[in-house]
């Protein structure tokens, strides 16, 4: 290494050779000193030339009062008296300064790469990591760092084809197992292997879906007091809620707000019962129309009607908006995947005993539309609403119900049947040339009940164009470290069914493999405001391009900056949540995994309705979807690149810290009503210390490691790959609890159901259950405790004490 460093330094020694002999001649033929350099620096594809610094320097007063030419070498200006004290003086300066620009330019040249000795091909402060450490080229990739990849990505996006593609395949209506809908599959199909791709398959498989009865359509009436039919309301029959249970149930209406938890808590509050009630609820409020008929059966309700309201959705005529006759339809199963192979894949699935999941509704639902909301609701009385709750539906003054003013009451009857449809997931891979079998996975719906220009169009035009992105620049030297895999997911409107599946069939091999998910449904429902929906451990890699990408809307403002001006970029930071396509990636199998979508102030009234169009959608945005659409993809190409160059991966480990931390305060708080049951929060606080000190001894392992080590290297990814998995809780059934980690999934396990168990202490320690709290804190525990054993690494770096507390 020192042999290798002197010889670099001796080579870059030339150029300081050159100038002193071009300092001796210029001085024996002229007082005018000039000096010129030039200097080769390789710009990127768009900037190519080259740049010529010239440094020139003159002694005008030489000039003007010498009688002839000096004659000497430059020890002449040593001679002081056969010239005199003044022309010594402007010489010695002139060499001075030439010296000093001379060695600086050296000196620049040498830091800053532009000496031939030294190969930095760098772009600035793009090749920086945020904590200083210079980007290095990964093996293979023909000299390019990440600053030149990264202007490669951006010249080779394109925005043409986005608005095309979204048009394509919002042309019509393509439900899964549909005509369309097979051909919608050939046709990406094709688009993938024209790419060259180094891999292009399908897998297909049967799954239970369920669609509204061609022979007996759903329907809803108002009856007398007798049971007699006094009034039917006309219904779409193309309107239904996958995965809806099926019955006629007949009862008095409540309305329930958007039916989340703390709305059922109210109506308790209040003295209105639901138990036997049809529970009106609105679109929206944060949660979804499986959450709603969960919370509805769970208090009692014997069905459920939800509609969109207009202060939710707008539906004003004069703009653009939904219309007041339109519903919206959504599945109403609380969990993704075929929802009779809990926990299994549905690979050849008729061998299986029939198992049905738990998160299948035992009450029917139904979409309304808000004309349908407003004639059932105007008709109630009761107690009045808090003003919280009222909508804008119009001649409803907002009551509770349970009574209609004249007596009657409301009967629904839901008509569904269960069907084995055949599904088609496309996938098309870049192999990795260094660690080929880690995989950056990014994926998209392509089914839709409606024509879906946001629902599927939008997801599949960005995995198609970042697809052909990647793949020219493999053809332009791009060698990335790990593979990377484009997936097109059928059955996404049924709770991710296609997505699913395949991850229950993989899921043994999946933890040990998957980098990263990155998933582009609903990506593009306006241009203003960014939500990343997110792992904790992908918040780093996010907060880092955002800082690189300019807004779509705001020219000359990154998207960072931006967020900055309108209250702080933590805002764009948001939880995993149930219906996103990430959810099952992380909650289910332990991958990290992000969605990004843009959105507007004023919500996209149009998703999940027959009006999801493409030329709604780009009179949303203005004109300005193939923009929008190119920001997006420099986005998730960023990220998508950063793992992918990178030698160590750029996960936060330590994230899950700071979660668990919140939660010992909580724990704190109520220490004295713990103790007093007997119960210690100290275990927590021993785990969580212990899982803060492993995350940060191995951050700072891999800080001051050698990342040209690759054994070293590859020890280090495989334990950061399997935090995520680490969360998943050994103590539950995946087939009865399939949402397995304990701070995004969903059960009794996880944090947020200890903690709102813990609230109990105060707000009603009646119903606390002290066996039911042991039981989950020691579940929690024991994962956070497992996790921080197996970030130690090896068994003899782990030194637990185990306290036994009576």
């Amino acid at each position: 290494m020192m042999a290798q460093s002197w010889f670099n330094f001796s080579n870059c020694l030339s150029p300081l050779q050159v100038v002193m002999d071009t300092i001796r001649t210029r001085l024996r033929q002229s007082t005018s000193v000039s000096l010129q350099r030039s200097v080769g620096v390789a710009d990127d594809e768009e900037a190519a030339g080259a740049q010529r610094v010239e440094l020139r320097f003159v002694t005008p007063e030489a000039e003007e009062e010498m009688e002839a030419e000096p004659s000497s070498d430059i020890e002449a200006l040593m001679l002081g008296h056969r010239y005199g004290n003044r022309k010594t003086c402007v010489l010695v300066c002139a060499c001075g300064v030439v010296l000093f620009t001379t060695a600086f330019l050296l000196a620049y040249a040498v830091l800053g790469g532009l000496c031939p000795c030294s190969k930095m091909g760098g772009q600035g402060e793009e090749d920086e990591e945020p904590g200083g450490g210079t980007k290095l080229p990964a093996e293979g990739g023909v000299g390019l760092y990440l600053g030149d990849l990264r202007v490669m990505m951006r010249r080779l996006l394109q925005d043409e084809d986005i608005f095309n593609t979204v048009s394509r395949v919002s042309r019509a209506n393509h439900p899964p197992g549909s005509s369309e809908g097979t051909s919608l599959a050939s046709e990406i199909l094709g688009r993938f292997r024209q790419l060259q791709m180094d891999h292009t398959w399908t897998e297909s498989l049967y799954a239970t879906l369920q669609f509204p009865d061609r022979s007996q359509r759903s329907s809803l009436w108002l009856v007398d007091s007798s049971g007699q039919i006094s009034d039917q309301i006309p219904l779409n029959p193309s309107d239904f809620c996958p995965y809806s249970a099926t019955g006629s149930p007949t009862g008095d209406v409540v309305y329930a707000n958007y039916g989340r938890p703390q709305d059922f808590n109210w109506l308790k509050s209040a003295g209105v019962s639901v138990v036997g009630c049809v529970v009106v609820m609105r679109v929206g409020g944060g949660v979804s129309f499986a959450e709603k008929v969960w919370l509805a059966e769970r208090n009692g309700a014997s069905g459920a009607l939800i509609y969109p309201d207009p202060a939710d959705l707008p539906q004003d005529p004069r703009r653009l908006g939904l219309n007041t006759h339109t519903a919206v339809s959504e599945h109403v199963h609380l969990g993704p995947g075929d929802p009779f192979t809990p926990g299994f894949p549905s690979f050849n699935h008729t061998q299986f005993p029939p198992i049905q999941s738990s998160g299948l509704p035992l009450i029917p639902a139904l979409p309304i539309s808000a004309t349908i909301a407003a004639k059932l609701l105007s008709q109630l009385t009761g107690p009045p609403c808090p003003p919280s709750w009222r909508g804008r539906l119009p001649y409803v003054h907002c009551v509770l119900g349970p009574r209609f003013s004249s007596g009657r009451r409301v009967k629904m009857a839901v008509h569904n049947v269960m069907t084995p449809v055949l599904l088609n997931n496309v996938f098309s891979s870049l192999e990795g040339r260094v660690e080929p079998d880690q995989y950056i996975i990014l994926g998209a719906q392509r089914d839709s009940l409606g024509p879906g220009a946001v629902k599927s169009g939008v997801g599949t035009a960005m995995l198609l164009e970042l697809a052909r992105t990647f793949s020219a620049m493999v053809k332009n030297g791009f060698s990335p470290r790990r593979s990377l895999l484009f997936v097109s997911w059928d059955a996404g409107d049924f709770g991710n069914v296609g997505a699913t599946e395949w991850l229950e069939g993989y899921l043994s091999m999946l933890h040990l493999k998957a980098v990263a998910y990155f998933s582009l449904d609903q990506a593009i429902m306006g241009d203003d405001v960014l939500s990343a929906y997110s792992s904790p451990l992908l918040l780093d890699l996010v907060d880092a391009a955002i800082r690189q990408v300019e807004h779509p809307k705001h020219a000359g403002q990154t998207i960072y900056s931006q967020a900055e001006r309108e209250g702080g970029s933590w805002r764009i930071m948001k939880p995993l949540y149930l219906n996103s396509g990430a959810y099952s990636f992380t909650a289910f199998a332990g991958v990290p995994a992000v969605e990004l979508r843009f959105t507007e102030e004023r919500a996209y009234p149009f998703i999940n309705t027959p009006f999801d169009s493409a030329s709604r959608l780009q009179e949303v945005l203005g004109g300005r979807l193939g923009v929008t659409g190119r920001r997006l993809g420099e986005l998730v190409g960023e990220m998508v690149l950063r793992l992918a160059h990178d030698h160590i991966l750029p996960l936060r480990i330590t994230s899950y810290a700071q979660t668990v931390l919140q939660f010992s305060a909580q724990l704190n708080r109520h220490s004295a009503e713990l103790q007093a049951r007997g119960l210690s929060p100290q275990w927590v606080f021993s785990a969580r210390g212990d899982y803060s000190r492993a995350a940060e001894t191995l951050q700072r392992a891999i800080d001051y490691s050698d990342m040209h080590d690759q054994t070293t290297a590859r020890s280090y990814n495989t334990r950061i790959m399997r935090v995520e998995y680490y969360f998943l809780s050994q103590y539950v059934s995946a087939v009865e609890t399939p949402f397995r980690h304990v701070i995004h999934g969903r059960g009794d396990h996880t944090l947020s159901a200890l903690v709102e168990h813990l609230a109990l202490l105060t707000s009603d320690p009646e119903r606390f259950d002290e066996k039911r709290f042991r039981r989950q804190l020691a579940f929690f525990v024991w994962t956070l405790q497992g996790a921080a054993n197996a970030l130690n690494g090896d068994v003899w770096s782990i030194h637990n004490t185990h306290t036994y507390t009576q």
